[in-house]
């Protein structure tokens, strides 16, 4: 199976990429399946129902979130109508929402796509995400039910995302890490069959600081006084995240590549 995972999508210049590029990229990857990341979707801030409605007409399979998942309070309803968006599985036992759901990709396999959220260094105590995952790994066996399982590790520490790849090595086809918009360059496929990237980074407009205008951010840190909100770089942004190419029979990775399409950063060829 084919699949692409693309990071997370920040304000209008990623929501403008995805819709641009997305179903080119589905036809030269050849693509089975597309996860995308929407966290930031709408104004750098969560993702509203019409922008997840956007990106999954151009394309999206499935759109996972992460701890903003709920700023855009619209959010709270549309997820429950719509069962291609992913929230956390360990984000409030409350929140509204699927933490892990099965789809059918384009080649009729069944796909599982989960998504937790770290602890360390972020702003909430998010619940454990090892206890979190746990369960659905061992209810949806890979190779079995779930022809592919991709897991979405949202959260700030590089530590914390490869001691979850370790966690899952064998037992997913893709672990890869969202929430810091810088994509790493350390894509590679675990002993046991796992392919893993510490973070996709970001659909967004690089020219930037991390997808927001430069010039807020710039004054925070060099006076520590706040004048105006932040709000997403508008140039032209870069589509950035993972593509795997999983066995048929056992669901582990057996290819992983980076994917960097337009704006700054160099174009990946399938």
């Amino acid at each position: 199976m084919k699949i692409m995972f693309l990071g997370d999508v920040m304000g209008r210049a990623g929501r403008r990429a995805i819709c641009e590029n997305l179903p080119r990229l589905r036809t030269e990857w050849r693509l089975d399946f597309i996860v995308i990341n929407g966290e930031n979707a709408t104004s750098g801030m969560g993702l509203s129902g019409a922008h997840a409605k956007t990106l999954l007409d151009a394309g999206a399979d499935c759109i996972t979130l992460g701890d903003h998942a709920f700023d855009q309070k619209d959010m709270l309803q549309f997820i429950e109508q719509e069962p291609r968006v992913i929230r956390p599985l360990n984000f409030s036992k409350a929140a509204p929402g699927k933490g892990a759901r099965l789809f059918a990709a384009r080649n009729g396999r069944k796909v599982l796509v989960t998504q937790v959220l770290g602890q360390v260094f972020m702003k909430r105590p998010f619940d454990d995400p090892f206890s979190a995952i746990e369960p659905v790994l061992k209810t949806h066996p890979l190779g079995g039910q779930a022809a592919a399982v991709l897991v979405d590790v949202h959260c700030e520490a590089t530590s914390e995302k490869m001691a979850l790849g370790h966690y899952c090595d064998g037992r997913a086809s893709l672990v890869v890490g969202t929430h810091t918009h810088v994509p790493t360059a350390d894509a590679m496929v675990l002993p046991k069959g796992t392919g893993y990237l510490t973070d996709a980074g970001m659909c967004g407009d690089y020219h930037s600081v991390i997808g927001m205008q430069k010039d807020e951010p710039l004054r925070r840190f060099i006076t520590g006084m706040p004048k105006e909100r932040f709000t997403p770089a508008t140039g032209e942004a870069t589509l950035s995240g993972v593509y795997v190419e999983t066995d048929d029979r056992t669901g582990k990775t057996v290819r992983i590549a980076m994917v960097r399409d337009g704006g700054l950063l160099q174009t990946a060829a399938p």
